[in-house]
């Protein structure tokens, strides 16, 4: 039996590639299995294509010189932006300065992948210290013109407008009540900028808000604003890898509600619904009130909520155990 193994990270503990190595391990005993970790456009992006084999120096949210690695294969870039711009380089909200974080770091990441001869940049969006409305990536690129000819996609991990994205996420960059309430007014004169300057009006387009308006400041040159999910998927081929699979395993940290609206385990159930194919999820937990259509199993209920957190590697191979051991005997009728 063929076995797609295609988690997201269990965010705080394990990365997507550990997660499916984890399970990997237990259900490869018995079966072939394929091993494909994903993401939604946000952190583990990059790690979905097989990590980083270029890196560069760039400058953080707080204009510090950092190394940033991104992938370069053919003239196909792929790039997250939180290795230049993202919440974790400043030592997370309590180190953060929301006023002046900037995403000139992406940009010059972006720059970089043109002058190494990338055509095509795939960007991950998510996990940023900013909310500059993508003005700094745009500061790194337009004056030398490097966006002429490149075909720019921007992976998205939320849905939420250019306008919004200050009230919505600048409090979990560190932003006061008075800080989000000019980092909005900021926003509303850039897209007022980007309008009267390239035609665009980024306050009409979906998923503008991801990562504080970077999403919205690339659309206004052109980028292509998509579901992070889909992106990925279609970049790794993954209805091609669930075409030749007999069971599918996801999974993620935290299973809740928006799981379901563009993340990794609601996109692969839903392929495997629409492709008949059999599917489980791991998981860390489930929250309260969410249902999940296919059988699940949470290192959570399998070992303890503290177990979970101090080993998580040996929980999700005994929840995989668990899990592989329920699959073969609904299998054999028991």
């Amino acid at each position: 039996m063929n076995v797609l193994i295609v988690p997201d990270k269990f965010k705080g503990t394990s990365t997507a590639t550990e997660v499916a190595e984890a399970i990997g391990q237990i259900f490869g005993k018995s079966h072939k299995v394929i091993i494909q970790p994903l993401a939604d456009g946000g952190e583990g992006t990059l790690e979905a294509f097989g990590g980083g084999n270029r890196s560069s120096l760039v400058s953080d949210p707080l204009s510090r010189k950092i190394e940033a690695s991104w992938r370069l294969e053919g003239k196909s870039a792929v790039i997250e932006m939180a290795r230049a711009s993202g919440l974790h380089l400043v030592g997370g909200r309590e180190g953060n300065d929301p006023l002046n974080a900037s995403t000139f770091g992406t940009g010059e990441l972006i720059a970089k992948a043109i002058e190494r001869g990338a055509e095509e940049i795939l960007i991950g969006l998510g996990g940023s210290a900013t909310t500059d409305g993508g003005f700094g990536a745009l500061e790194a690129l337009i004056p030398h013109g490097r966006l002429r000819g490149i075909e720019i996609i921007a992976a998205c991990d939320v849905s939420t407008g250019f306008l919004k994205s200050a009230e919505i996420f600048g409090p979990q960059k560190g932003a006061s009540q008075t800080q989000v309430k000019f980092l909005q007014n900021r926003l509303e004169r850039l897209a007022q900028i980007y309008h009267d300057e390239r035609k665009v009006d980024v306050t009409k387009l979906s998923m503008s808000g991801a990562a504080g308006g970077l999403a919205g400041g690339l659309a206004s040159v052109g980028a292509k604003l998509i579901n992070g999910f889909e992106a990925v998927a279609e970049k790794v081929g993954l209805l091609e890898l669930i075409e030749q699979a007999d069971l599918i395993v996801t999974g993620e940290g935290e299973v809740n509600e928006s799981s379901f609206q563009g993340k990794v385990v609601g996109g692969v159930l839903q392929i495997a619904k629409e492709t008949n194919t059999k599917s489980l999820v791991i998981a860390g937990q489930v929250a309260k009130d969410v249902s999940v259509p296919v059988p699940t199993f949470t290192l959570k209920e399998c070992v303890g909520e503290k177990v979970a957190f101090e080993d998580t590697s040996q929980a999700i191979l005994r929840t995989a155990e668990k899990a592989m051991s329920n699959w073969a005997q609904s299998k054999t009728g028991r």
